[in-house]
């Protein structure tokens, strides 16, 4: 009998929480974002004849009930804790969230992603490019690239460079590997620190023939950085500095904003305060903009098709260029580019990340 009404307060106790829950849940304000997610929230549905009898109001309600119910944050972080250090488990969502680092699970290998990405850049260079361009190409590795193969589930590196080469062809390859490192990756974002690759951006220029600037001054951003993963580890990480480097050069270059048709700042801090910090560099993911060196006098121009990767190294490229073009094919469709870009006598550098190229429908 003691156990029976135990069993029954425990359920009393149980539904008036979930009640209390629930109630709050409508009669509160509902967010617009959720900034631990990093995206909009589904609002109240609209209540009318319509919604209701084709049960959309039934379906937008759900969806409305998760995304606004009360301690969401908490009930997601206490997930994250249970998976990790009860169940032990490797990944969380396709994560691997470590002491200090919250690495994207990157696997399989797609191969047909692969061959459609080199399709596209073989398809650009019979189109619009000639003997006189000096074409390369570079591969950024993500940041799972740098696990153990014995503990964590990942990409067969081998065979994916492997599968790139093959079908690149003739293009001129730059081998960035040796000089990255997971250091050089911030802990909460799939991005590399820009103050981390100024090797990388010599080496890239070194191959393609011109010299890139080494003596630069680092900068702390004065905002904290939160990543892409941040909010995803609900809470497992802490914030991060956000440096830039900078010169007198680089102060003097002009970016202009084709997209937009506007001038933009190399780096904006308003950015570094928004949803995504990474947007300071070139303002975040724009389709084509170019970079003016007013110092460099040399005639070179440098075209670099490119994913979010190429934001931070490109003012970096630019020390060594006259004028530096960035096309992002993910946002401009590549039947278009004759209508915007002279190819004529540039380099050219098609400089991808592998999670870009694994995953290359968003290549147009």
């Amino acid at each position: 009998m003691l156990e029976k009404t135990k069993n029954m307060l425990i359920l009393v106790l149980l539904g008036g929480f979930v009640c209390v829950l629930s109630l709050t849940c409508i009669l509160k304000k509902p967010q617009a974002i959720s900034y631990s997610e990093r995206r909009k929230l589904a609002q109240f549905p609209q209540m009318n004849i319509e919604n209701m009898q084709s049960g959309k109001f039934t379906q937008e309600f759900e969806r409305y009930a998760s995304d606004q119910f009360p301690l969401r944050d908490t009930f997601l972080q206490l997930n994250v804790y249970y998976a990790k250090d009860i169940l032990q488990k490797k990944d969380i969502n396709q994560l691997y969230i470590r002491l200090k680092d919250v690495i994207a699970m990157e696997y399989p290998l797609h191969k047909a992603s692969l061959q459609h990405a080199a399709k596209l850049w073989k398809s650009i260079q019979q189109t619009y490019l000639a003997e006189a361009n000096h074409v390369y190409y570079s591969i950024i590795p993500d940041k799972s690239y740098f696990l153990s193969d014995e503990e964590y589930l990942k990409l067969d590196y081998a065979a994916f460079f492997e599968e790139m080469h093959r079908q690149v062809g003739d293009m001129t390859y730059i081998d960035i590997l040796p000089y990255l490192q997971l250091t050089d990756y911030y802990r909460s974002d799939p991005h590399w620190r820009q103050e981390k690759i100024i090797d990388v951006a010599q080496v890239l220029g070194e191959h393609m023939g011109v010299s890139i600037a080494g003596d630069y001054t680092i900068e702390k951003v004065d905002a904290p950085f939160y990543g892409s993963y941040y909010a995803r580890s609900f809470g497992m990480l802490k914030a991060e500095d956000m440096y830039y480097v900078t010169n007198d050069a680089m102060q003097q270059y002009r970016v202009y904003d084709y997209q937009n048709q506007r001038e933009i700042p190399i780096y904006d801090p308003t950015k570094a305060k928004g949803k995504d910090p990474y947007e300071f560099y070139l303002s975040g993911p724009l389709s084509y903009l170019t970079i003016e060196n007013p110092n460099a006098q040399n005639g070179r121009e440098l075209v670099v098709f490119r994913d979010s990767f190429a934001s931070s190294i490109a003012p970096l490229l630019a020390s060594g260029y006259q004028k530096v073009s960035l096309l992002d094919i993910r946002y401009l469709p590549s039947s278009m580019l004759g209508s915007y870009v002279d190819f004529s006598d540039k380099d050219v550098l098609f400089l991808y990340s592998t999670s870009v190229l694994n995953h290359s429908e968003t290549l147009k």
